[in-house]
C-alpha cells in the first residue's frame, strides 16, 4: 500500500483512496461490524486493507477496478468526513444516508469539481449529484465489496443486503437507450469519411479514426478490450477471420470478423506499413499512436472517439440540435450498444447476438431488441380520435 507522509486521525477533506491511511480510531481495526472470530479469508487488520485486497480481485480488468474503487472510494470518504466512523462500523441507516447523498453530494464545494487528475489538489471526488441510474450502479458496487469482505470473513455482515427489496423497486429501462440511431451513425460515418487527408499527418489520423469506429460497430467491443487487442487476435480459422477478444473476467472469445471488418483491417494495417494480413505471432497492439511504434491507452481512445462526436456535432448544431446533443453526449461505450443494438435491428438471432456481446445472461441481451416495441408504437399509431 502506498505511504503517506502523514497519518490522518479526522479526515477533514476527500483525498483519492491511494494516498489515504488512518489512525486506528478511524481504521476500522475495532470497526463494530468486523468479524473478530475464525474464518478469516483474507491477510487484512484494517479497512484499507481489506478493501486493497477486494479491488486487487480486479487487477486483471482495469476499466472494472476504476469503476470500483471510484464507487468504494467515495463511500469511504463520506463515511469518515460526514460521519467520523469507520467503514467497517457502517450499518443499514448509514448506507440510507449515503443513498440521499448521492443524488446530492453537499457541500458543492467539498465534493464536487470539474474533472482533473487523481492528485491534482482541484481533485474532487464527483462532478455533480448522480442520476438514479447511477445511483443504483453505485449501491450495486459496494453491495458487491461488502459481499466480498462477508464472505472473506473480514465482516460480520453486508448491510446493503437490507436494501435490496426497496433497490429491486426501482423503475429501469426495458431497453438499452445509450445509443445512436441508424441516421445518426450514418451521418456520424459521413462526417469521419469526409475529414481532411491533405496533409501526412491528416491522413494518419483520418485513418486511425476510420478504423477505430469500424472496430467499435463491427465488434462491439469495451473499451480496455481495444487497447488490449493485438494484431495477433485476429487469426484465419477454417478459411474464416476471427477476432480473439479477452473480455470480463479474463474470458477469451472469438467474435467472427465480416468482410468489412476485414477490409478496415487491411486499410489501416496498409496505413502503418504492414502486411495486408496479420501473423499468428504478431505482437504490436491492434489500434496504434500516430506514429505507429506503439499502442494506445483507454483514455486516449475515449478522447480520440470524444473529440470526434463533438467535432461531427458541432458541424449540425445549428441545422440539427437534437441529433447534435445525443452525439454531444456519446462516449465510447455507446458504440457497444450501437453495434449490438443496430445488429438485433438486423434480424441476427438472439443466441448469435448473445455470443457477439459476450454476454454472461441473455435477458441482457433482450434489452437491445428495440424492433418489437417499435412494431406496437406503428400499431398503436392506428388508435386515433374521432373526426
Amino acid at each position: 500500500m502506498p505511504e503517506s507522509s502523514k497519518l490522518i486521525h479526522v479526515v477533514k477533506a476527500p483525498i483519492p483512496l491511494d494516498t489515504l491511511q488512518l489512525e486506528k480510531e478511524l481504521d476500522g481495526s475495532s470497526g463494530m461490524n468486523r468479524n473478530t472470530g475464525n474464518g478469516k479469508l483474507i491477510d487484512a487488520d484494517n479497512d484499507l486493507k481489506a478493501i486493497h485486497a477486494w479491488l486487487s480481485e480486479f487487477e486483471g480488468s482495469p476499466q472494472t477496478y476504476r469503476n470500483y474503487r471510484k464507487d468504494i472510494e467515495r463511500l469511504l470518504l463520506w463515511c469518515l468526513i460526514e460521519l467520523n466512523k469507520p467503514f467497517s462500523s457502517l450499518n443499514r441507516d448509514d448506507i440510507g444516508a449515503y443513498e440521499s447523498f448521492l443524488r446530492s453530494p453537499t457541500p458543492v464545494s467539498l465534493w464536487c469539481g470539474p474533472r482533473t487528475k487523481r492528485h491534482s489538489s482541484r481533485w474532487r471526488p464527483f462532478v455533480g449529484p448522480l442520476k438514479e441510474v447511477s445511483v443504483q450502479q453505485s449501491l450495486s458496487s459496494i453491495g458487491a465489496a461488502f459481499g466480498y469482505l462477508s464472505d472473506a470473513g473480514y465482516l460480520l455482515s453486508n448491510p446493503i443486503k437490507l436494501m435490496r427489496r426497496r433497490k429491486n423497486k426501482v423503475n429501469r429501462s426495458r431497453h438499452i437507450e445509450r445509443f445512436l440511431d441508424r441516421s445518426t451513425w450514418e451521418y456520424l460515418w459521413q462526417f469521419i469519411e469526409q475529414l481532411p487527408e491533405g496533409l501526412q499527418r491528416q491522413q494518419e489520423q483520418k485513418s486511425r479514426k476510420r478504423f477505430l469506429f469500424s472496430l467499435l460497430y463491427l465488434l462491439g467491443p469495451r473499451v480496455q478490450e481495444v487497447t488490449d487487442l493485438k494484431m495477433r487476435d485476429f487469426k484465419r480459422i477454417r478459411e474464416k477471420w476471427w477476432c480473439s477478444i479477452l473480455g470480463k473476467g479474463n474470458k477469451r472469445e472469438e467474435i467472427p470478423v465480416n468482410a468489412d471488418m476485414l477490409s478496415a483491417l487491411i486499410d489501416y494495417r496498409r496505413v502503418l506499413k504492414l502486411e495486408d494480413f496479420p501473423s499468428p505471432n504478431e505482437e504490436g497492439s491492434v489500434l496504434r499512436s500516430i506514429k505507429g511504434d506503439r499502442g494506445v491507452s483507454a483514455n486516449m481512445v475515449y478522447r480520440i472517439v470524444k473529440s470526434t462526436v463533438i467535432e461531427a456535432a458541432t458541424a449540425i448544431e445549428e441545422t440539427d440540435p437534437q441529433r447534435a446533443d445525443t452525439l454531444k453526449r456519446a462516449s465510447t461505450h455507446w458504440f457497444r450498444h450501437t453495434a449490438i443494438t443496430h445488429q438485433a435491428d438486423n434480424g441476427i438471432e438472439l443466441r448469435h447476438l448473445k455470443k457477439s456481446a459476450r454476454h454472461n445472461d441473455i435477458n441482457t441481451t433482450s434489452k437491445y431488441l428495440h424492433a418489437e416495441a417499435e412494431r406496437w408504437h406503428t400499431d398503436l399509431s392506428k388508435h386515433r380520435m374521432p373526426g
